[in-house]
């Protein structure tokens, strides 16, 4: 088994640097590896967080009373083969685009928006500038307690940042169909996609992504938070960014209590001026969901 950590602050794993202590952490490095921390967690009764860059995580100020996986060692490599490019789960999407950049190939450029890793990308079907994982995802190595088996994209049942993975099931390795494109091209690409996201999102503050999905309509949600007066508002550590309003800052030592405060009140004045219900896209960890609006 794995050497497993014990009361590690959620707050150092993510990037708005929130969270308290989780029960228990193991760093797989091998599929043999996940499988084992898998059982464990089952025959403990421990729910099971995979944590890539914690970039799109809010974790309780109280902690998490579950099994944390930090996926290394060749969970986190990244391979070319032809067309393909294979990247272990907790390989970094910085990491998969720069391998495929150098290989010639061409159609991960818009993961260069998501501080994420591969992993997370198939959890959520991450995606920016109107692409995402389901866009280039051929299979993923899925892993539980009882083993590991390949899904294709299909089976995964990729929609609007979600997908259908079973609770308890975690990917260890993903495979991409990739398209070949000169690199100079793709380095082209990604710096007009860079640039855009610092034009426009606070990408030198602690945030944890985007609080909220776009509904369906002509607003998104960063734009009707704003059109609400948002932005600037805080309460306590935590501020909803002046510079896009679908963002939460961690502005001054804020704590999860705070940040679920603000999401509270943005959720609640958005209904009220629209009638429409934002969902959540952050996910949570060790908090309650958000009350109902009526």
């Amino acid at each position: 088994m794995t050497r497993i950590e014990h009361g590690v602050p959620l707050a150092k794993l993510t990037t708005i640097g929130v969270g308290g202590p989780a029960r228990a952490l193991v760093r797989p490095r091998t599929v043999a590896d996940l499988v084992e921390a898998l059982r464990f967690a089952r025959e403990e009764g421990l729910d099971v967080l995979p944590v890539g860059l914690g970039s799109n995580l809010l974790a309780s100020d109280d902690g998490v009373d579950g099994l944390v996986l930090r996926l290394e060692g060749e969970l986190a490599a990244v391979e070319v083969e032809g067309a393909a490019l294979r990247a272990g789960a907790g390989a970094t999407n910085a990491v998969s685009l720069h391998r495929a950049r150098d290989a010639g190939l061409g159609g991960l450029e818009f993961a260069c928006a998501i501080p994420g890793t591969a992993g997370g990308g198939v959890l959520m079907n991450a995606g920016a500038y109107g692409r995402d994982w389901a866009d280039i995802l051929v299979r993923a190595l899925v892993t539980t307690a009882d083993g590991a088996g390949w899904l294709s994209a299909d089976e995964l049942g990729l929609t609007y940042r979600h997908s259908s993975l079973q609770e308890g099931a975690v990917v260890a390795r993903v495979e991409y169909r990739l398209e070949p494109r000169p690199p100079a091209e793709i380095k082209a690409t990604v710096a007009e996609l860079v640039a855009r996201r610092k034009d426009t999102q606070p990408t030198n503050r602690r945030t944890f992504g985007s609080v909220f999905k776009n509904p369906q309509g002509e607003l998104g949600a960063g734009r009707m938070l704003e059109l609400c007066g948002l932005k600037g508002h805080r309460v306590g550590g935590a501020m909803i960014s002046p510079k896009h309003a679908n963002f939460i800052e961690n502005a001054d030592a804020a704590t999860s209590a705070d940040c679920v405060a603000l999401m509270v009140e943005a959720r609640r004045r958005v209904h009220e001026e629209y009638g429409v219900v934002l969902e959540r896209e952050v996910v949570f960890a060790g908090l309650p969901e958000l009350p109902q609006l009526t």
